[in-house]
């Protein structure tokens, strides 16, 4: 089947099974975050080796983004997206049966780099939405690769607090195993955009850089939004139970409130189609700003009042996050169509390169300077998120008002 012939049936289908795909996939290189002190405590690891695991995981992913998405342009993306669900699933079976943090670590960068199917997956969607639905399509399959993100720290803690966190990665390996049949079956062909060879691709990635400031933009503001991410829910695990007591559950309860942000990320691929990508990424930087900041109130305040501050906040910075993933992806992927795979790529390896910088200054943050240390770094990095789109717009006024 040629995805230019679908019919829009097929084609809802398809997305429905794409988003389920991506939420699978990009959940792999989360599990660990609220199992990090049963995999501590089981391997005898220190807070700043625990700290490693998604550090090496996210840095798996920012290159398996930037030296594998490209191939998205070469060859037909449901042969890409399938074998990487197969490595992907050896590997999470491979991470249950490890027994020491050399091996821990060096499976958590290979999880990374082929968990980068989600973005495979992404571009898909745009190349399957209907004329004028472009936003909305991604957002769709965002919301999945999202939930995803978000719902797979609830699922591990609680699952690990039941079960041990060697059980997690063994479910996780057999539901990747049973997405990468059921693609294999539900996807179609895709065509090819480009004939380039694989150095091409690469030297490619370049010329796209330098030509395209708005890439450049989006890549770095939405990189400082991932520091902050990634910096919260790295050491949130190891905070609630040195703080409060509570376990990997509770920490993976706090996804969910998380997760009614990336609810949002249709809403937010429509808002892009309609008001422009540029003005929904403002908004989005601005309210995760302020999420973070509401988190230095929390000395004045009991301790239940300081839980339920963190999940407000939780949801406040997903919203404003994942909103401002989606309109920087729509506002990409209008650059340049036929380098839709190099364009995600350069994207989100600014995205992973921030999500890898968190883990490691979150970590070392928590470790010197307590969860306050971690908060002035989430809301300093996502204030430069919001100077980077508000100096984009102002650019954007003069230019139109030398025009005029």
């Amino acid at each position: 089947m040629n995805s230019s012939t679908l019919s829009p049936a097929v084609s809802r289908w398809v997305i429905f099974i794409l988003a389920i795909g991506a939420g699978f996939s990009v959940a792999a290189i989360y599990y660990a975050q609220p199992l990090l002190p049963l995999m501590g405590a089981d391997l005898h690891l220190s807070i700043e080796g625990m700290g490693m695991v998604p550090t090496l995981t996210q840095a798996g992913y920012a290159l398996g983004i930037l030296f594998l998405l490209p191939l998205g342009d070469r060859y037909d993306r449901r042969t890409l997206i399938v074998v990487k669900s197969i490595a992907l699933a050896l590997l999470l079976l491979a991470c249950s049966l490890t027994a020491q943090i050399h091996s821990l670590l060096l499976v958590s960068l290979l999880i990374g780099m082929t968990a980068t199917m989600a973005q495979d997956i992404v571009p898909a969607a745009a190349i399957l939405a209907p004329e004028g639905k472009q936003g909305k399509t991604v957002g769709t399959v965002m919301t999945g690769l999202l939930l995803g993100i978000l719902l797979s720290r609830t699922v591990s803690g609680v699952v690990g607090e039941a079960f041990g966190w060697r059980v997690m990665y063994q479910l996780a390996a057999g539901s990747i195993a049973i997405l990468a049949a059921v693609m294999w079956f539900i996807l179609p062909r895709f065509a090819v955009p480009s004939n380039l060879r694989y150095p091409q691709l690469m030297r490619s990635m370049a010329h796209l850089w330098r030509r395209y400031p708005a890439l450049r933009r989006a890549a770095l503001a939405q990189g400082f939004l991932s520091i902050a991410f990634s910096a919260f829910w790295s050491t949130l695990a190891v905070m609630l139970m040195g703080h409060y007591g509570l376990g990997s559950a509770v920490a993976g309860g706090y996804g969910i409130a998380g997760a009614a942000g990336a609810l949002a990320a249709p809403l937010a691929g429509g808002l892009a189609d309609k008001l422009g990508a540029g003005k929904v990424t403002q908004l989005g930087a601005a309210l995760v700003t302020v999420s973070f900041a509401l988190m230095f109130f929390m000395p004045a305040l009991g301790v239940q009042g300081q839980l339920i501050l963190i999940a407000v906040a939780a949801v406040g910075f997903d919203l404003g996050l994942q909103s401002s993933l989606v309109a920087h992806q729509n506002l990409v992927y209008s650059l340049e169509p036929q380098a839709r795979g190099r364009l995600n790529a350069l994207l989100f390896t600014g995205v992973f390169i921030g999500m890898a910088l968190g883990s490691a200054l979150g970590s070392q943050l928590y470790t010197m300077a307590g969860w306050p240390g971690v908060i002035a770094l989430a809301t300093i990095t996502a204030g430069v998120a919001l100077v980077i789109r508000m100096t984009e717009n102002v650019r954007t006024r003069s230019s139109a008002l030398q025009n005029s």
